[in-house]
């Protein structure tokens, strides 16, 4: 064997795999380290319980998000990951703090920031076209416009030939194909996702992984992704935020700087993924106590 000047790391094994998986590689979009897209600054959120107590659901969350960054939000049940997404779109207010996007803060709902629900809000009376084409007719735009931004996004998530099927006529892949194209559709500088794929199977969200990449990357959209699936999290993250069981602080942040496209199956991703969970498992704990501290 003939030695290198160069050792060999995991990530040229990695990228090597993954060249022999495709000839081409994915060029992810340009996350600009100068002013952040989404700035979160001292975010707290507190409300009445059913008992009259405060109960402070957020408290002191300092986040910066780049134009074009994949990030991906962990943490255990309860802690606040989705309700930090409401108030990132504006469906919610803080109790304090504030959220901006390119350094306008947010005070409502807005078409440049597009939540995506685990519950997927598909209209069934609707045809798939019409599904997509919802916000746009909100928002006054043309019937031939629609039609266009319908077809180019419907092409762009593989569903052209389903246009004129019915939401009850597709499989569950299917349906969170076409709530991304609606979402897409409206072009939102900012996509929010809830847990979008917890619902499906596994070989189904694995295709949705690999869609989502290339999305991702021919767009160039911000997205900020919440899950409870941290290899799901390592997979498309181009960070990983954990979060502190109630109230809901960020305890650490993962860089997680391997080559795309990746495999959820890949050992590089499997060893972030289990760096993640040590962190997180101590929170996952602190939630499992809460539950069951009533119980004998």
């Amino acid at each position: 064997m003939i030695p290198s000047s160069n050792p060999v790391t995991a990530s040229d094994v990695y990228a090597a795999d993954n060249r022999s998986k495709s000839n081409l590689a994915l060029v992810r979009p340009d996350a600009s380290p100068a002013e952040p897209k989404v700035c979160v600054r001292n975010l707290s959120l507190s409300y009445s319980s059913t008992k009259g107590d405060r109960l402070l659901a957020l408290d002191g969350i300092d986040l910066k998000v780049r134009t074009g960054e994949f990030l991906c939000i962990v943490g255990p049940s309860g802690c606040g990951k989705s309700t930090l997404l409401h108030i990132i779109t504006g469906l919610h207010h803080p109790t304090s703090g504030s959220v901006s996007v390119d350094d306008k803060i947010v005070d409502g709902p807005s078409t440049s920031r597009i939540l995506i629900f685990q519950e997927l809000g598909l209209f069934p009376w609707l045809t798939v076209a019409d599904n997509v084409e919802f916000g746009l007719k909100m928002a006054g735009v043309s019937s031939s416009e629609r039609r266009d931004k319908a077809a180019h996004y419907l092409r762009m998530v593989h569903l052209s030939q389903f246009r004129e099927s019915y939401i009850h006529q597709l499989s569950g892949g299917m349906r969170q194909r076409v709530a991304l194209a609606r979402a897409l559709a409206t072009e939102p500088d900012v996509l929010l996702m809830d847990e979008p794929f917890a619902a499906l199977d596994a070989q189904t969200r694995d295709i949705l992984h690999d869609e989502l990449e290339r999305i991702w990357a021919d767009t160039g959209r911000t997205i900020i992704f919440v899950t409870h699936n941290v290899r799901e999290a390592a997979r498309l993250g181009d960070r990983v935020i954990v979060m502190t069981f109630r109230p809901g602080r960020i305890k650490r942040e993962f860089l997680v700087d391997l080559p795309r496209p990746r495999q959820i199956e890949d050992s590089l991703v499997a060893g972030m993924a289990r760096d993640i969970l040590e962190e997180l498992r101590a929170e996952i704990n602190k939630s499992l106590e809460q539950e069951y501290r009533h119980q004998p």
